[in-house]
Order: structure tokens, then sequence, then C-alpha cells
């Protein structure tokens, strides 16, 4: 793969838009109650090593986001940026996840819930790649 077919400001800020729907994904105006049921996280752990946890999600984001803007290049477009995240975000990301979950014996609305985040934030940070100038 040709590495200057990709841009790295972008992939940038689509990491830090998956990191931005993360945080509205997992608040209490969406999903986090849910969330914490199904997944069997407490309030308290939820608030420890909270450094740790929020610089490995943005450190994973941004692997995420450098492979897809290695996939799409420079030149992608924003519908096919946006259609190629999706497709990616829900056929290989929330069904590898969820393959995962049910071996595991978690709920469908924990499959549901993760793997609609992966899904929006595969397709948004593909469109801003696509997107970009």
């Amino acid at each position: 793969m040709d590495a200057s077919n990709v841009d790295y400001v972008a992939a940038v800020v689509a990491a830090v838009s998956s990191f931005l729907i993360g945080g509205l994904w997992y608040s209490p105006i969406l999903f986090a109650r849910a969330w914490m049921r199904e997944a069997g996280v407490t309030d308290e752990q939820l608030r420890t090593k909270m450094a740790q946890v929020f610089g490995g999600a943005f450190v994973l984001s941004l692997v995420i986001a450098l492979n897809l803007a290695f996939f799409l290049g420079k030149h992608a477009g924003v519908a096919w940026g946006a259609g190629a995240g999706a497709l990616a975000g829900i056929g290989w990301a929330a069904a590898s996840l969820g393959i995962v979950f049910l071996f595991e014996r978690r709920s469908l609305t924990l499959i549901l819930i993760d793997g609609g985040y992966l899904a929006v934030a595969y397709t948004v940070m593909g469109a801003i790649i696509g997107a970009w100038p």
C-alpha cells in the first residue's frame, strides 16, 4: 500500500469522531444504563483507571481510522467512504463482535448496543476520510 495515498490528518479527525460518538453512545443520553446492566459494569468500575481506558480507546480508534484511511485512500469521496465504513462496521467489526459475544453468552441487547456503536462510528469515520479535501 502506498503510504502517500493516505491523508493522516483525516485519519486523526476520524479517530476523534469515533471517540466522540462513543462518548455520546455510552452516555446516559443514549445507552449507558442498558450497556452497564448488560455488560455487568458498575459505576465504581467505570471510575477506575479512566486515563488508561480513554488513552487506550483513543489509540485503538486511531489504529482503526488509519486502517480505514489506507483502505480508502485520499480520493474516495464521501459516499464511498461512508459506504465502505458502514460495510466494515457492520460486516466485519459488529459481526465479529457478535460471534465473540455469542460464544461468551452475552445478551442480544449488548450485541446490538456495541455492534451499533461500531457500525455508526465506522460509517462516520469513512465519511470523514472520504470527504477530506
